[in-house]
């Protein structure tokens, strides 16, 4: 048998990083409550400032924006989000504007007459140290001061977000709306917070347990954080403390520190994304986020990490986009998951020229 290629060596390497940290991340999840159906009140907006509750009444449109890489793991995610926003984007409730994918590769790629795209630099060469994340803000800094964005409010979202429905803005007057995630907690690390978010600046409870996605935020708003942001990460990933304790959340935490550094307080909404297979019900959720891999037995019974029986992960995909027609889950499987792959073959099979990429 000859030795494995490079390439392969890297994609299984990360191929088990990702299953690994998967699974830690949905035990945590699992033991402490995490975001599962039951374990949450009824009312989906869990922060919110009184001043700002009734501040709605005018349909205030908002730009979708995403960064993207070039790579094949990238463009298929993209390519279903964008099928399924211009499906909800139309629909009554929905306060979806334009859209932009931001390529910060630096060069354009085969899918700019698919989606709309702007293509930005990446950061210098090696400077993201592998971690390419890292190149979220300042692609968002790039975008900012380049684009003509009519929108006066933008959603920061992701390319494994699939809209389940029409979405509204979910932002008010002076505060933005985010999803609280509940591995970000400021609280527990401000010994480290404090490097970057000093004790002048206010507690650290300011400090909101968020990342830059889903984020509805004003324009203007998110022209002064957004340097700042960048600035932020790339202190985090100098500081070798920093950078071991926050890992591949590092910058989810910088947006949250320069969002505080700017005293900008976030309405967390609990009902803006659901995350399968821990919630397990569409609810009134807004969007679906399939970044867990989803293994399940015959039975329909979770197995935690370990490959299943039947199973859904986006990882499985890094050389490429899934077939057409996955193989729906077995009876049992909660509805989240079973919409999810759904949704997934709904935009394969109208996507043109799907698997060419």
């Amino acid at each position: 048998m000859g030795r494995a290629s490079p390439v392969l060596l890297v994609l299984l390497a990360l191929g088990f990083f990702f299953a690994t940290y998967n699974l830690l991340t949905m035990i945590f999840h699992y033991r402490s409550g995490g975001n599962r159906e039951g374990a949450l009140s009824s009312d989906p907006i869990i922060e919110m400032p009184e001043s700002a509750r009734n501040l709605k009444n005018a349909k205030l449109p908002f730009h979708v924006a995403l960064t993207a890489t070039d790579a094949p793991y990238s463009k298929w995610q993209c390519r279903i989000m964008y099928y399924w926003y211009k499906k909800q984007k139309e629909l009554p409730g929905s306060e979806m504007g334009g859209f932009t994918r931001i390529l910060h590769s630096g060069i354009p790629d085969n899918l700019m007459d698919e989606i709309p795209t702007m293509v930005v630099d990446p950061l210098p060469s090696g400077l993201d140290r592998g971690y390419v994340v890292l190149n979220r803000p300042w692609a968002f800094v790039q975008w900012l001061q380049k684009a003509t964005i009519e929108e006066e409010y933008i959603l920061m979202a992701e390319p494994d977000h699939i809209f389940i429905k029409p979405l509204p803005n979910l932002a008010r007057v002076g505060y933005p709306a985010a999803f609280p995630f509940f591995y970000i907690k400021p609280d527990q690390h401000e010994k480290i917070v404090r490097k970057f978010y000093p004790e002048e600046k206010g507690p650290v409870k300011n400090i909101d347990p968020i990342g830059n996605s889903p984020v509805i935020i004003k324009k203007d708003m998110l022209e002064k954080i957004a340097p700042t942001w960048m600035n932020v990460s790339l202190n985090m990933k100098d500081d070798p403390e920093t950078d071991k304790a926050f890992g591949w959340v590092l910058e989810m935490y910088a947006y949250a520190v320069a969002s505080a550094l700017h005293g900008v307080q976030h309405i967390l909404r609990k009902d803006f994304m659901l995350q399968p297979p821990w919630d397990t019900e569409l609810g009134k959720k807004f969007i679906i986020h399939y970044t867990y891999g989803c293994d399940y037995n015959l039975k329909g019974e979770l197995t935690y990490g370990k490959f299943g029986e039947w199973r859904f992960d986006k990882r499985s995909y890094l050389r490429g986009p899934p077939p057409k027609n996955l193989a729906l889950p077995p009876p049992g499987v909660p509805e989240s998951v079973v919409t999810l792959v759904k949704m997934v073959n709904e935009a394969t099979a109208n996507i043109p020229n799907w698997g060419t990429e």
